[in-house]
């Protein structure tokens, strides 16, 4: 009976934090490097690499991803981290001027943008991006605010795309270094790039 009981309190744990767990969607450029912005954020469980914004149905790396953008989607506790502290770690993270794409990533695939799942996502990023405009006067901010489309996380052969920096730390910190994010966000945000 014990251990029933211990089940059920296990189970009903999981099932809260289930229950409070929330997504958000975010394209920053490359999609490692994103996916290791955020995992370093305290109330963030999971970030899952994939695609979004497009048209065509299960994009894939090597395939066809036309019309997507690399995204992340952000699992997180809105009881430890709010929604507008994500938007706020996202700027900071992307360079939102670059309508060409992100550091040494160019093409459609690796622009910007926050894709809100409902009016008050939408109101928060359009305020967020309102607020960056005003940080940089005379600079246009391009990083559009869009509606969600479905996500399609990487798998498969191209699962390894998933925690890349865990499973290649070499080679993801050589890569990021020789792409310029970090000097570019630090050029841009200051010591905000850092945290």
């Amino acid at each position: 009976m014990k251990t029933l009981n211990a089940v059920l309190i296990l189970l009903s744990m999981l099932l809260s934090m289930a229950a409070s767990a929330d997504k958000a969607l975010f394209a920053g450029g490359c999609f490692w490097c994103m996916e290791a912005d955020f995992e370093k954020l305290d109330g963030v469980s999971e970030v899952v690499s994939g695609f979004t914004g497009g048209e065509v149905e299960n994009p894939t790396y090597n395939g066809n991803h036309q019309g997507h953008y690399e995204t992340v989607e952000v699992t997180y506790d809105p009881d430890v981290i709010s929604y507008q502290q994500l938007l706020d770690h996202f700027w900071v993270n992307i360079d939102p001027f670059d309508s060409g794409g992100q550091f040494c990533d160019r093409g459609s695939s690796y622009l910007s943008a926050i894709f809100t799942a409902d009016a008050e996502e939408r109101r928060l990023a359009e305020a967020s991006r309102q607020k960056v405009e005003n940080l940089f006067p005379g600079k246009t901010v391009v990083t559009p605010v869009l509606d969600a489309t479905t996500f399609y996380p990487i798998t498969g052969d191209e699962s390894y795309h998933q925690d890349y920096y865990k499973k290649n730390p070499l080679k993801y910190k050589f890569y990021r270094w020789n792409c310029g994010r970090d000097q570019r966000l630090e050029e841009l945000w200051g010591d905000k790039s850092l945290s």
